[in-house]
């Protein structure tokens, strides 16, 4: 046999032999001193492979009688190589793995913190949607009381009224001018009265369309501010 080939043969074992002893090791490490241990690694692999090469080579130029027994033995290297790739190969695919997991944990962590903070703003509206809601049925509440005290109002006066023209018709003749007087003061009051009505039901109605449309602001305010945190 070359002793040549001998020469390279001796020095594949060696570093065949060092680099099983640092992958065995790196599958002890993590982070950065694994991913540095491996590019330590993939450069023996390197410096492996090219000594496979010179002994191909090396082995082509033998005797026949010998070249069979020496390609056989560089088969076997070349099994041992690809051993080692592989070997590397699960290394690295375990890094990455543990890398995307951990990222993925980040990302997973970092989406809980957005949807809480997107449920805690969305409570917060709806807090205050409640409150506007209380305050615009307490003042449609008022309203409400204020007609109906108007509307009672207008039924006493238009009772005093007709019992006056009731008792106008059983008084004589002398003192009818001062009944009609009374009649006429009675029927400016209940005029006075019912402008007063009026102008404070059109006020109501003014009011419960405003009230209106802050509901509709509110609640277009509300759907807008779903729609933007569901969509983000």
């Amino acid at each position: 046999m070359s002793q040549v080939f001998e020469g390279y043969e001796r020095q594949y074992c060696e570093l065949s032999a060092d680099l099983a002893r640092k992958c065995n090791s790196a599958g002890l490490l993590n982070g950065e001193q694994k991913k540095q241990k491996i590019s330590e690694i993939k450069a023996g692999l390197d410096d492996a492979e090219a000594l496979i090469r010179k002994m191909d080579l090396e082995a082509r130029t033998l005797q026949p009688n010998v070249k069979a027994m020496t390609l056989a033995k560089l088969r076997e290297y070349k099994n041992d190589l690809n051993n080692l790739k592989t070997e590397v190969k699960k290394l690295s695919t375990t890094d990455s793995q543990a890398a995307r997991d951990a990222l993925l944990e980040s990302g997973m962590a970092d989406a809980l913190m957005a949807s809480a903070d997107q449920r805690a703003r969305l409570l917060m509206s709806t807090e205050r949607l409640n409150h506007s809601t209380g305050r615009i049925k307490e003042s449609r509440r008022t309203m409400l009381e204020t007609e109906e005290l108007g509307v009672s109002i207008l039924q006493d006066l238009h009772q005093q009224r007709q019992a006056l023209l009731h008792a106008h018709g059983t008084f004589t003749n002398p003192i009818l001018p001062r009944f009609h007087l009374q009649l006429h003061g009675v029927d400016e009051n209940i005029g006075r009265s019912k402008k007063i009505l009026t102008a404070m039901s059109r006020r109501m109605s003014k009011n419960k369309w405003i009230i209106g449309s802050i509901i509709a602001v509110l609640v277009l305010a509300v759907l807008l501010i779903l729609y933007f945190k569901l969509r983000h």
